[in-house]
């Protein structure tokens, strides 16, 4: 057996990161994998998402077998040193700056380049270097993605004519409608591996060695290579077809709608993007998929993830600091416990309870409806970033850092996004049926039925009206601020409020 171990990180899943030949581990390379203890101590988990992860471990070493050691330790570096003490080790790029200072600090370690996304970190570190650092727009980045891997091209043009079908993708629900009547999404059935998962769980929590939040079970998400491969193959082949035209629309009945799901697949490293785009550009080219469903999950897939994923590595380990806005109110207790009990405003009621219940929520709700919130409420980016991290089981801190900060929070002043994302109710009524049976009225801003949205998007434009007026995408609703007669009571009001459940 060869001299050198390979060690699997608990998001590198797939065969993918076992690939033989060079850059990678020989063919019959002994591999490591460390369940290590002390993840779970110093940050209270998503129950859910620590049974995914541990599951989704347990099961790889499983069809390992005889090749993988599987260590369970208090920390990554006792797990190594009781395996392989000194000896050689091999390991894939690592998905955060934590991991990959811990490899690189230490000898005998080897770092193969990343596996598991479409672009290397070089080719993006030239085409960022041509662009220039305030350049780097999602929408440029997806388009040379598109003709780097001739995803959805006819020649050399986007296929039906145009790179962007957004237009067609943000249809709100059909009016009256509580379900949009999709096909129901896969469900993994939940095996002996669940079983010994779970009951470590609850021993752990007895014990008061961790602690979680949030629900349990049945598992949702697929945790092996199998599992992941018969989700793949029933969102694209039952479930895309319906995706597109309301993929950013909610309904409180119906949180999956025509979703993949596959994001906790992807960032486990159980799927490849590749293999995710080229089978849903097969059924469009079979005429079995429209052409807006399919560019809207190529963009989520090879645009969004790929872009968030480089952006991470590109703008460094203190983009996480970046706090432009000034925000420093602590996220509330009931925030972080998934209180969704404590909260009346319906749309947020609705949310929490999904992330409480699931782990999940599609990224509309994420955006606009628990980011939206936080960032009227002027919370700390990095509290909120570290509570989305912890609390959906596709979270990672590549995914979350530059999401939260970037995106959700606005707190890198633009460096990733043109402006802040966050709306009044009009907007959530609009777009779902989550205003229905509120006790607030979406379009009041002040009294007791004063949607909390509503008040906390003018209160908000009003607290950061001397940076937003500036910006030729935000200056016209600043200048709206004027026209509010009622201004000074809706800031009282939303003084008074504070970080209380709306």
């Amino acid at each position: 057996m060869a001299s050198t171990w390979h060690w699997l990180f608990g998001d590198q899943l797939g065969p993918h990161f076992l690939a033989p030949g060079e850059p990678g581990p020989a063919r019959d390379a002994p591999v490591l994998m460390i369940e290590a203890r002390s993840v779970f101590r110093r940050r209270r988990f998503h129950r859910a998402k620590a049974h995914l992860v541990l599951s989704a471990m347990r099961h790889r070493a499983a069809e390992l077998g005889d090749r993988v050691r599987y260590v369970r330790a208090e920390t990554y570096r006792e797990g190594l040193e009781r395996a392989v003490g000194d000896r050689p080790v091999t390991v894939r790029h690592p998905t955060s700056w934590a991991a990959l200072r811990l490899v690189r600090g230490r000898p005998a370690t080897t770092v193969l380049p990343a596996a598991g996304f479409l672009v290397p970190h070089e080719a993006f570190a030239r085409w960022a270097a041509e662009r220039g650092d305030r350049a780097l727009r999602q929408e440029h980045f997806y388009r040379w993605v598109r003709r780097e891997h001739d995803l959805l091209m006819a020649g050399d043009e986007p296929a039906g004519g145009r790179w962007n079908l957004d237009r067609e993708n943000r249809e709100p629900p059909p009016p009256g409608a509580r379900a949009l009547d999709a096909p129901a999404p896969y469900r993994p059935r939940e095996n002996d591996i669940d079983e010994e998962v779970r009951h470590d769980l609850d021993k752990w929590e007895r014990s008061g060695d961790v602690s979680f939040v949030g629900r349990d079970g049945p598992r949702r998400f697929p945790a092996s290579r199998r599992e992941a491969l018969a989700a793949l193959r029933r969102f694209t082949t039952r479930r895309l077809a319906g995706f597109g035209a309301h993929e950013d629309a909610m309904l409180a009945a119906d949180p999956v709608m025509s979703h993949s799901l596959l994001s906790a697949s992807l960032n486990l490293g159980l799927l490849d993007p590749a293999e995710c785009v080229e089978r849903a550009e097969e059924e469009w080219r079979a005429g079995r998929a429209p052409l807006n469903s399919v560019e809207g999950f190529v963009r989520q897939v090879a645009g969004w993830r790929e872009y968030v994923w480089q952006l991470y590595w590109h703008f460094g380990e203190r983009y996480r600091h970046h706090n432009g806005l000034r925000h420093r109110a602590p996220v509330p207790d009931w925030f972080r416990d998934l209180d969704a009990d404590a909260v009346t405003a319906r749309c947020l009621s609705t949310v929490l309870a999904q992330v409480r219940d699931t782990g999940w929520t599609h990224h509309i709700p994420r955006l606009m409806v628990l980011g939206g919130h936080a960032l009227q409420r002027g919370w700390h980016p990095a509290e909120v970033t570290d509570w989305f991290h912890r609390g959906f089981v596709d979270g990672y801190d590549w995914v979350m850092v530059p999401n939260v900060v970037g995106m959700s929070q606005y707190a890198d002043g633009g460096r990733m996004t043109t402006k802040p994302y966050t709306s009044g109710g009009a907007y959530i009524n609009r777009m779902s049926d989550l205003c229905d049976g509120c006790a607030y009225r979406p379009k009041a801003r002040v009294g007791e039925d004063a949607c909390p949205y509503t008040a906390g998007y003018w209160a908000f434009l009003h607290r950061h009206r001397a940076l937003l007026e500036g910006n030729p995408r935000t200056a016209r609703p600043v200048a709206g601020l004027d026209r509010l007669p009622d201004l000074p009571e809706l800031l009282e009001q939303e003084r008074e409020r504070g970080a209380a459940p709306p």
